[in-house]
Protein backbone atom coordinates (compact mmCIF):
# COMPACT_ATOMS: atom_id res chain seq x y z
CA UNK A 1 0.00 0.00 0.00
CA UNK A 2 1.46 3.45 -1.03
CA UNK A 3 2.36 5.47 2.01
CA UNK A 4 0.58 8.75 2.12
CA UNK A 5 1.85 12.27 1.50
CA UNK A 6 1.28 15.82 3.48
CA UNK A 7 -2.26 16.10 4.31
CA UNK A 8 -2.90 19.65 2.09
CA UNK A 9 -1.59 23.16 3.37
CA UNK A 10 -3.88 25.19 4.23
CA UNK A 11 -2.71 27.37 0.89
CA UNK A 12 -1.26 25.83 -1.93
CA UNK A 13 3.43 25.39 -1.40
CA UNK A 14 4.77 28.20 -4.29
CA UNK A 15 8.13 25.88 -3.16
CA UNK A 16 5.93 22.88 -4.74
CA UNK A 17 6.59 22.34 -8.41
CA UNK A 18 2.54 20.57 -8.53
CA UNK A 19 1.42 24.70 -8.02
CA UNK A 20 0.80 25.99 -11.93
CA UNK A 21 2.42 29.37 -10.82
CA UNK A 22 2.33 30.60 -14.53
CA UNK A 23 -1.42 29.63 -14.50
CA UNK A 24 -1.90 31.45 -11.81
CA UNK A 25 -0.32 34.57 -12.78
CA UNK A 26 -2.50 34.33 -15.94
CA UNK A 27 -5.50 33.71 -13.88
CA UNK A 28 -4.05 36.98 -11.64
CA UNK A 29 -3.73 39.12 -14.76
CA UNK A 30 0.27 39.02 -14.37
CA UNK A 31 2.49 37.59 -17.18
CA UNK A 32 3.30 34.47 -16.55
CA UNK A 33 7.03 34.95 -17.48
CA UNK A 34 6.82 36.18 -13.98
CA UNK A 35 7.16 32.76 -12.59
CA UNK A 36 10.61 32.82 -13.64
CA UNK A 37 11.48 35.93 -11.86
CA UNK A 38 9.86 34.72 -8.55
CA UNK A 39 11.31 30.92 -8.61
CA UNK A 40 14.97 32.79 -9.01
CA UNK A 41 14.09 35.21 -6.20
CA UNK A 42 12.98 32.27 -3.97
CA UNK A 43 16.08 29.88 -5.16
CA UNK A 44 19.00 31.65 -6.05
CA UNK A 45 18.65 34.69 -4.07
CA UNK A 46 17.27 33.36 -0.92
CA UNK A 47 14.54 35.81 -0.45
CA UNK A 48 12.68 34.88 2.81
CA UNK A 49 9.22 36.66 1.86
CA UNK A 50 7.58 38.15 -0.92
CA UNK A 51 8.02 41.39 0.54
CA UNK A 52 11.90 40.57 -0.41
CA UNK A 53 11.00 40.30 -4.36
CA UNK A 54 11.56 44.23 -4.63
CA UNK A 55 11.42 44.24 -8.51
CA UNK A 56 7.80 42.71 -8.53
CA UNK A 57 4.66 45.03 -8.46
CA UNK A 58 3.54 46.00 -5.03
CA UNK A 59 0.17 44.58 -5.65
CA UNK A 60 1.20 41.19 -6.64
CA UNK A 61 2.99 40.33 -3.66
CA UNK A 62 0.08 41.56 -1.88
CA UNK A 63 -1.72 38.98 -4.14
CA UNK A 64 0.94 36.16 -3.91
CA UNK A 65 0.93 36.30 0.05
CA UNK A 66 -2.51 36.20 0.11
CA UNK A 67 -3.07 32.82 -2.35
CA UNK A 68 0.37 31.17 -1.49
CA UNK A 69 3.06 30.15 1.09
CA UNK A 70 6.67 29.86 0.43
CA UNK A 71 7.50 28.41 4.32
CA UNK A 72 5.44 25.46 5.49
CA UNK A 73 7.89 24.22 7.73
CA UNK A 74 9.28 26.21 11.13
CA UNK A 75 12.66 25.63 13.02
CA UNK A 76 12.36 23.95 15.68
CA UNK A 77 15.37 23.71 16.73
CA UNK A 78 19.05 24.79 15.18
CA UNK A 79 22.08 23.10 15.89
CA UNK A 80 25.79 24.79 14.85
CA UNK A 81 28.57 22.26 15.96
CA UNK A 82 32.47 23.29 16.40
CA UNK A 83 33.51 22.03 13.04
CA UNK A 84 30.88 24.41 11.19
CA UNK A 85 28.07 21.66 10.87
CA UNK A 86 24.95 22.74 10.88
CA UNK A 87 21.39 20.65 11.68
CA UNK A 88 17.50 21.62 11.36
CA UNK A 89 15.01 20.20 13.13
CA UNK A 90 11.77 21.07 11.08
CA UNK A 91 8.40 21.47 12.18
CA UNK A 92 6.00 19.95 9.13
CA UNK A 93 2.30 21.68 9.16
CA UNK A 94 0.84 18.79 10.26
CA UNK A 95 2.88 18.46 13.48
CA UNK A 96 5.69 15.44 12.00
CA UNK A 97 9.26 17.18 12.04
CA UNK A 98 12.30 15.92 9.89
CA UNK A 99 16.01 17.05 10.08
CA UNK A 100 18.32 18.13 7.40
CA UNK A 101 21.85 19.17 7.38
CA UNK A 102 24.70 21.56 6.10
CA UNK A 103 28.27 20.06 6.46
CA UNK A 104 31.58 22.31 5.59
CA UNK A 105 34.31 20.45 4.25
CA UNK A 106 36.96 22.62 2.61
CA UNK A 107 35.37 24.78 -0.04
CA UNK A 108 32.49 22.06 -0.27
CA UNK A 109 29.10 23.29 1.05
CA UNK A 110 27.34 19.85 1.31
CA UNK A 111 23.42 19.49 2.40
CA UNK A 112 22.12 16.18 3.39
CA UNK A 113 18.26 16.02 3.36
CA UNK A 114 15.20 13.88 3.85
CA UNK A 115 12.78 11.78 1.82
CA UNK A 116 10.67 10.36 4.33
CA UNK A 117 9.18 11.45 7.88
CA UNK A 118 10.67 8.13 9.45
CA UNK A 119 11.94 5.11 7.81
CA UNK A 120 10.51 1.91 7.26
CA UNK A 121 13.71 -0.22 6.64
CA UNK A 122 14.27 -0.83 10.10
CA UNK A 123 18.30 -0.41 10.08
CA UNK A 124 19.06 -0.93 13.87
CA UNK A 125 21.92 1.44 14.51
CA UNK A 126 20.04 3.91 13.11
CA UNK A 127 18.13 6.31 14.92
CA UNK A 128 15.62 7.99 11.82
CA UNK A 129 13.86 4.21 12.09
CA UNK A 130 13.12 3.27 15.27
CA UNK A 131 9.58 4.85 15.16
CA UNK A 132 8.75 3.32 11.82
CA UNK A 133 8.10 5.83 8.67
CA UNK A 134 5.26 8.09 8.65
CA UNK A 135 4.52 9.40 5.81
CA UNK A 136 6.58 10.69 2.01
CA UNK A 137 7.72 14.40 2.12
CA UNK A 138 6.51 16.98 -0.76
CA UNK A 139 8.28 17.79 -3.85
CA UNK A 140 8.09 21.34 -2.02
CA UNK A 141 9.08 19.70 1.30
CA UNK A 142 12.29 18.33 0.22
CA UNK A 143 12.84 21.55 -1.73
CA UNK A 144 12.30 23.81 1.35
CA UNK A 145 14.88 22.01 3.37
CA UNK A 146 17.59 23.04 0.18
CA UNK A 147 16.41 26.42 0.81
CA UNK A 148 16.32 26.69 4.31
CA UNK A 149 19.94 25.13 4.35
CA UNK A 150 21.22 27.33 1.82
CA UNK A 151 20.22 30.49 3.97
CA UNK A 152 22.81 29.60 6.37
CA UNK A 153 25.13 30.33 4.10
CA UNK A 154 27.03 33.90 3.65
CA UNK A 155 25.95 35.67 0.39
CA UNK A 156 29.06 34.64 -1.42
CA UNK A 157 28.75 31.03 -0.86
CA UNK A 158 26.63 28.60 -2.29
CA UNK A 159 25.69 24.79 -1.68
CA UNK A 160 27.62 22.72 -3.65
CA UNK A 161 26.51 19.24 -3.34
CA UNK A 162 23.77 17.07 -2.09
CA UNK A 163 23.62 14.10 -0.62
CA UNK A 164 19.65 12.84 -0.08
CA UNK A 165 20.66 10.72 3.11
CA UNK A 166 18.88 11.94 5.83
CA UNK A 167 15.58 10.44 7.17
CA UNK A 168 14.08 7.82 4.78
CA UNK A 169 14.31 5.90 1.89
CA UNK A 170 14.95 8.16 -0.95
CA UNK A 171 13.95 5.42 -3.72
CA UNK A 172 10.92 4.67 -1.76
CA UNK A 173 9.93 8.23 -2.64
CA UNK A 174 10.98 8.53 -6.24
CA UNK A 175 7.81 10.38 -7.39
CA UNK A 176 8.57 13.16 -5.33
CA UNK A 177 12.15 13.28 -4.42
CA UNK A 178 13.14 13.60 -8.48
CA UNK A 179 11.23 16.62 -9.64
CA UNK A 180 13.05 18.23 -6.40
CA UNK A 181 16.16 17.32 -7.17
CA UNK A 182 15.37 18.58 -10.79
CA UNK A 183 15.06 21.83 -9.33
CA UNK A 184 18.06 22.03 -7.21
CA UNK A 185 20.05 21.93 -10.95
CA UNK A 186 18.28 24.90 -12.45
CA UNK A 187 20.57 27.16 -13.46
CA UNK A 188 18.58 29.70 -12.28
CA UNK A 189 18.26 29.11 -9.09
CA UNK A 190 20.90 26.63 -6.58
CA UNK A 191 22.44 25.36 -10.57
CA UNK A 192 23.91 22.03 -8.11
CA UNK A 193 25.07 19.94 -10.96
CA UNK A 194 23.70 16.23 -11.28
CA UNK A 195 26.97 15.20 -11.32
CA UNK A 196 27.75 16.18 -7.27
CA UNK A 197 24.05 15.10 -6.21
CA UNK A 198 23.79 11.82 -4.45
CA UNK A 199 21.46 9.12 -3.48
CA UNK A 200 21.35 6.42 -1.15
CA UNK A 201 19.63 3.73 -0.74
CA UNK A 202 19.48 0.22 1.47
CA UNK A 203 18.83 -1.23 -2.20
CA UNK A 204 15.51 -2.26 -3.64
CA UNK A 205 15.97 -3.51 -6.56
CA UNK A 206 12.49 -2.90 -8.44
CA UNK A 207 13.12 0.97 -7.28
CA UNK A 208 17.30 0.91 -8.29
CA UNK A 209 15.99 -0.61 -12.31
CA UNK A 210 12.95 2.32 -11.89
CA UNK A 211 15.92 4.86 -11.21
CA UNK A 212 18.00 3.47 -14.03
CA UNK A 213 15.08 3.70 -16.64
CA UNK A 214 14.14 7.30 -15.46
CA UNK A 215 17.06 9.34 -14.49
CA UNK A 216 20.37 7.19 -14.10
CA UNK A 217 22.49 10.38 -13.53
CA UNK A 218 23.11 10.47 -10.19
CA UNK A 219 25.62 8.63 -7.99
CA UNK A 220 24.12 6.24 -6.08
CA UNK A 221 25.45 5.14 -2.64
CA UNK A 222 24.07 1.47 -1.60
CA UNK A 223 24.23 1.39 2.33
CA UNK A 224 25.82 -2.47 2.79
CA UNK A 225 26.71 -2.77 6.66
CA UNK A 226 27.98 -6.36 6.11
CA UNK A 227 29.55 -9.07 3.90
CA UNK A 228 26.90 -11.85 3.90
CA UNK A 229 23.31 -12.24 4.39
CA UNK A 230 22.78 -13.58 8.09
CA UNK A 231 24.95 -10.06 9.10
CA UNK A 232 23.28 -7.69 6.90
CA UNK A 233 19.52 -9.17 7.66
CA UNK A 234 20.47 -8.80 11.70
CA UNK A 235 21.49 -5.19 10.87
CA UNK A 236 18.91 -4.46 7.79
CA UNK A 237 16.00 -6.58 8.60
CA UNK A 238 14.35 -5.47 5.00
CA UNK A 239 17.65 -7.69 3.36
CA UNK A 240 16.13 -10.72 4.23
CA UNK A 241 13.40 -10.47 1.67
CA UNK A 242 15.61 -8.77 -0.80
CA UNK A 243 19.30 -10.77 -0.23
CA UNK A 244 22.47 -9.01 -1.11
CA UNK A 245 23.19 -10.62 -4.30
CA UNK A 246 20.06 -9.24 -5.69
CA UNK A 247 21.06 -5.86 -4.46
CA UNK A 248 24.12 -6.01 -5.80
CA UNK A 249 22.78 -7.23 -9.66
CA UNK A 250 20.83 -4.15 -9.14
CA UNK A 251 23.30 -1.68 -8.42
CA UNK A 252 25.30 -2.98 -10.92
CA UNK A 253 22.86 -2.72 -13.65
CA UNK A 254 22.63 0.95 -12.46
CA UNK A 255 26.32 1.36 -13.20
CA UNK A 256 26.30 0.10 -16.67
CA UNK A 257 23.16 2.27 -17.33
CA UNK A 258 24.57 5.31 -15.94
CA UNK A 259 28.44 4.71 -15.83
CA UNK A 260 28.99 6.73 -12.28
CA UNK A 261 31.48 5.01 -9.88
CA UNK A 262 29.07 3.28 -7.13
CA UNK A 263 29.63 4.11 -3.99
CA UNK A 264 29.20 1.12 -0.95
CA UNK A 265 28.47 2.03 2.45
CA UNK A 266 30.12 -0.05 5.07
CA UNK A 267 28.47 1.58 8.81
CA UNK A 268 31.67 0.38 11.16
CA UNK A 269 29.96 -1.26 14.52
CA UNK A 270 32.65 -1.90 17.38
CA UNK A 271 32.68 -5.92 17.94
CA UNK A 272 29.82 -6.87 15.08
CA UNK A 273 31.13 -6.13 12.04
CA UNK A 274 34.49 -5.02 12.32
CA UNK A 275 36.72 -7.56 12.48
CA UNK A 276 39.15 -9.03 9.56
CA UNK A 277 37.05 -11.54 8.43
CA UNK A 278 34.62 -9.34 7.85
CA UNK A 279 36.97 -6.90 6.34
CA UNK A 280 38.28 -10.05 3.82
CA UNK A 281 34.57 -11.09 3.08
CA UNK A 282 33.57 -7.85 1.90
CA UNK A 283 36.86 -7.83 -0.71
CA UNK A 284 35.49 -11.14 -1.79
CA UNK A 285 32.09 -9.85 -2.04
CA UNK A 286 32.87 -6.63 -3.91
CA UNK A 287 35.49 -8.40 -6.32
CA UNK A 288 36.43 -6.04 -9.09
CA UNK A 289 34.00 -3.95 -9.02
CA UNK A 290 34.95 -0.11 -9.79
CA UNK A 291 33.43 0.90 -6.53
CA UNK A 292 34.22 2.99 -3.80
CA UNK A 293 33.57 1.49 0.07
CA UNK A 294 32.91 4.50 2.40
CA UNK A 295 33.57 3.23 5.55
CA UNK A 296 31.70 5.08 8.50
CA UNK A 297 32.57 4.91 12.02
CA UNK A 298 29.30 4.04 13.95
CA UNK A 299 27.96 7.55 16.01
CA UNK A 300 26.56 6.60 19.53
CA UNK A 301 23.00 6.80 19.55
CA UNK A 302 21.41 7.49 22.99
CA UNK A 303 19.26 4.19 23.80
CA UNK A 304 20.83 1.95 21.33
CA UNK A 305 23.11 -1.18 22.21
CA UNK A 306 25.93 -0.64 19.58
CA UNK A 307 29.46 0.39 20.46
CA UNK A 308 31.74 2.76 18.06
CA UNK A 309 35.15 0.18 16.72
CA UNK A 310 37.89 0.74 18.65
CA UNK A 311 40.93 2.72 16.74
CA UNK A 312 42.78 -0.39 16.27
CA UNK A 313 39.78 -2.01 14.44
CA UNK A 314 38.45 0.73 12.22
CA UNK A 315 42.79 0.95 11.55
CA UNK A 316 42.88 -3.10 10.88
CA UNK A 317 40.01 -3.14 8.79
CA UNK A 318 41.09 -0.36 6.28
CA UNK A 319 44.01 -1.82 5.91
CA UNK A 320 42.88 -5.27 5.03
CA UNK A 321 40.29 -3.68 2.32
CA UNK A 322 43.14 -1.71 1.12
CA UNK A 323 46.09 -3.81 -0.10
CA UNK A 324 43.49 -5.76 -1.33
CA UNK A 325 43.33 -2.52 -3.75
CA UNK A 326 39.76 -1.74 -2.72
CA UNK A 327 39.28 1.78 -3.12
CA UNK A 328 38.50 3.38 0.33
CA UNK A 329 37.78 5.81 2.08
CA UNK A 330 36.32 6.97 5.77
CA UNK A 331 34.27 9.28 6.31
CA UNK A 332 34.92 11.62 9.12
CA UNK A 333 32.64 12.15 11.80
CA UNK A 334 30.80 16.03 11.73
CA UNK A 335 28.71 17.09 14.08
CA UNK A 336 28.92 14.58 17.00
CA UNK A 337 28.11 16.76 19.49
CA UNK A 338 25.18 18.21 18.08
CA UNK A 339 23.31 14.73 17.36
CA UNK A 340 24.27 15.09 13.63
CA UNK A 341 23.49 11.14 12.96
CA UNK A 342 20.15 10.83 11.42
CA UNK A 343 17.05 10.85 13.62
CA UNK A 344 18.96 11.30 16.90
CA UNK A 345 17.46 15.49 17.44
CA UNK A 346 14.17 14.02 16.36
CA UNK A 347 13.74 11.59 18.79
CA UNK A 348 15.48 14.00 21.78
CA UNK A 349 13.31 16.75 21.29
CA UNK A 350 10.32 14.63 21.26
CA UNK A 351 11.56 13.13 24.50
CA UNK A 352 12.27 16.28 25.74
CA UNK A 353 8.89 17.13 24.96
CA UNK A 354 7.55 14.19 26.58
CA UNK A 355 9.46 14.83 29.93
CA UNK A 356 7.83 18.19 30.43
CA UNK A 357 4.25 16.76 29.57
CA UNK A 358 5.06 14.31 32.66
CA UNK A 359 6.00 16.70 34.42
CA UNK A 360 3.00 19.00 33.74
CA UNK A 361 5.67 21.88 32.27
Amino acid sequence: MPLPISPVSPLPHLLDPGFDLPGWLQAAGQPAWRARAIRRWLHGRRAESFADMTDLPAALRTQLEAATTIWTTNVVKHQLAEDGTEKLLLGLHDGQRIECVLLRDGIRRTVCISSQVGCAMGCVFCASGLDGVVRNLTTGEIIEQLLRLARLLPADERLSHIVVMGMGEPLANLDRLLPALAAAQDPDGLGISQRRITISTVGLPPAVDRLSDLNPGYHLAVSLHAADDQLRTRLVPVNQSIGIEAVLAAADRYWEASGRRLTFEYVLLGNLNDSPEHARSLVRLLGRRAALVNVIPYNTVSGLPWEEPSDVAQTRFLDILRKAGTNVQVRRRKGARIDAACGQLRRLAASHEAAKDDHGE
